[in-house]
């Protein structure tokens, strides 16, 4: 191009397309000038091995349909139907277990390495089982090589925060009507000092013995009366109703009362314990979570295992690791040092007091409500913090990172937009995008309970690592 016309560029109106930061396309706007501002980043956030990767790939995309096997999976997950079928305790319901098995949440840890929230669960939870009679003489048996520890989602079960299961622990027995699976999660003891948050005493104590003498009995005879409850259902209600089915279960516990209740009262038990039992579950805004949860867990693993699918099957930590696994590579976990929640702390407390993250509870994302449905429930951000315009903005950029929309969970303020639905490792690493995910503090140390919530970001190693795991499968 000669420089007359060179010049006459000058004599034009200036479009600008920004690929760097957006104030340089402020900028201009503020001058009058026609600017588009590119939203792009590098893949991988520019990490040159995870780059070599992804050209390895676009190779890989020539042997196996990826896209087939995570439309298989995605099917699977929105046609997943969790029915809460029944009440049990974990040592007759779940298959293997035994008297010193104790389960936890998130990947394998083991005693020495466990969170202080993981360490008071056990204490609380060894002397509740009457395997130790005093929490000093619990630990020493905690440590002694005695007790066997392991994931609860080896044995198809979730916990949240430390997510402690003992052998006489009442469980939700559920079971997906669509492709048979079951899963199983222990009944939910409401906020404060709570066994899952780690603490351990005797009220403690107390209620865990009643939550097994009395509420679980009485939740079982009234479910016996009322059928099968179909948990989809009541997701899908809930998120028409302000909640999002992990950190906001207010709708989702009225909701499964109102189910019960009819039945509960026609129950040949002393109305101070029906009514006991009735109020407990008022007061819980949260008691729906432990059925959100085995609910998600009930539909995810019937995805496991599909060849060629890079979808995100599960997602647990411990307050130690936090780990991750993905449909092709069956069982194996992803693992990196969890990390610190960002949030709201309760009074007297700061984050100088909390634990890294913790639970199964974030198995909700799997399936697209939790933090992916947060649009669903702006009063959320009031318990985790931010405003009403980000928790639209967080939903809709776990779009890019997700397999499909859910055809049952729906959102209103999207008009009516089926969540983001089946997270796909190969897009979290290609837009550098991380789950969304709203959760509970817990103390760092044993014994204390909740302090606060809020969100947390996972660390991007879990998912760096199965997503090259993911590709030296398939290249050989």
């Amino acid at each position: 191009m000669d420089v007359k016309n060179i010049n006459a560029l000058f004599d034009q109106d200036l479009s600008v397309v920004n690929l760097g930061l957006e104030s340089f396309a402020e900028n201009l706007r503020n001058e009058d000038v026609k600017a588009v501002q590119v939203q792009w980043k590098p893949p991988a956030g520019g990490n040159r091995e995870i780059a070599l990767f992804l050209d390895k790939l676009e190779e890989i995309r020539g042997k196996i349909d990826i896209d087939a096997a995570n439309k298989k999976a995605a099917e699977i997950i929105n046609k997943g139907k969790p029915t809460l079928i029944d009440i049990s305790t974990a040592g007759e319901a779940i298959p293997g277990y035994h008297k010193k098995l104790v389960l936890h949440a998130g990947p394998p840890v083991e005693w020495e390495r466990m969170s202080g929230p993981t360490r008071g669960a056990v204490i609380g939870g060894l002397v509740y089982e009457g395997l130790a009679e005093t929490y000093e003489a619990a630990e020493k048996l905690a440590a002694s090589g005695e007790i066997e520890f392991a994931p609860c989602h080896h044995y198809a079960a979730v916990g949240p925060m430390a997510g402690i299961v003992t052998y006489s622990m009442p469980v939700w027995i559920f079971e997906n009507k669509t492709y048979g699976n079951k899963s199983f999660a222990t009944l939910n003891e409401g906020l404060g000092k709570v066994l899952r948050y780690g603490a351990y005493g005797d009220e403690v104590l107390e209620k865990l013995r009643w939550m097994d003498s009395v509420l679980a009995p009485v939740l079982k005879k009234a479910l016996d009366l009322h059928g099968e409850i179909d948990i989809k259902n009541l997701i899908a209600q809930l998120l028409q109703m302000g909640d999002e089915g992990h950190n906001r279960n207010r709708a989702g516990t009225s909701l499964f009362i109102r189910e019960l209740a009819p039945y509960i009262v026609l129950l040949d038990e002393p109305k101070e314990e029906l009514s006991r039992v009735l109020k407990f579950m008022h007061e819980n805004d949260h008691f729906f979570l432990n059925l959100s949860m085995p609910a998600a867990k009930c539909i995810v693993d019937a995805a496991a295992g599909i060849e060629g699918s890079s979808v995100i099957t599960a997602m647990a930590r411990n307050g130690t690791d936090f780990g991750i696994r993905i449909s092709a590579l069956g069982d194996r976990w992803f693992i990196a040092p969890a990390t610190m929640v960002d949030g709201l702390y309760l009074p007297g407390f700061s984050a100088d007091d909390a634990a890294p993250d913790i639970g199964d509870s974030v198995i909700t994302e799997t399936i697209g409500i939790g933090g992916f449905a947060m649009a669903a429930a702006p009063a959320i951000v009031k318990f985790v913090g931010g405003s009403p315009k980000d928790a639209v903005a967080t939903t809709k950029r776990m779009y890019e990172i997700t397999v499909t929309e859910n055809d049952i969970f729906q959102i209103p303020a999207l008009d009516f937009r089926g969540t983001p639905t089946a997270i796909d490792v190969i897009k979290v690493v290609e837009t550098d995008i991380l789950p969304a995910i709203n959760t509970g503090i817990a103390h760092k140390e044993p014994g204390i309970g909740m302090v606060g919530a809020g969100l947390v970001k996972p660390p991007e190693k879990c998912f760096f690592d199965g997503f090259k795991a993911f590709v030296e499968k398939y290249s050989g």
